[in-house]
């Protein structure tokens, strides 16, 4: 299937992988996240909240500008993070 002009696999889409689950106490991240933070070395054990991952993100695409996976990462859990945490 294309979804906007790229070849997507419909079984991505429901995939467990890809599903978001509570990897410490209020941080909340699929597999696929996770694999993504420890191929860049981010340690979440070491995150005492959603914002300190983000920091340490944001601390890693400073010097690896390339990082476009990491990147999305940071965007889906910045998102995820507002729709979660923010009184609207």
């Amino acid at each position: 299937m294309k979804i906007n002009n790229q070849d997507v696999d419909i079984n991505d889409l429901v995939s467990d992988r890809y599903m978001h689950k509570e990897v410490k106490k209020g941080i909340y991240l699929s597999d696929y996240q996770v694999e993504v933070l420890n191929n860049y070395g981010i340690n979440i054990d070491e995150c005492g909240s959603i914002n300190d991952l983000i920091m340490l993100i944001d601390e890693v695409l400073e010097d690896d500008i390339e990082a476009d996976d990491l990147e999305q990462i940071s965007k889906e859990i910045s998102e995820f993070n507002y729709y979660t945490n923010t009184n609207k």
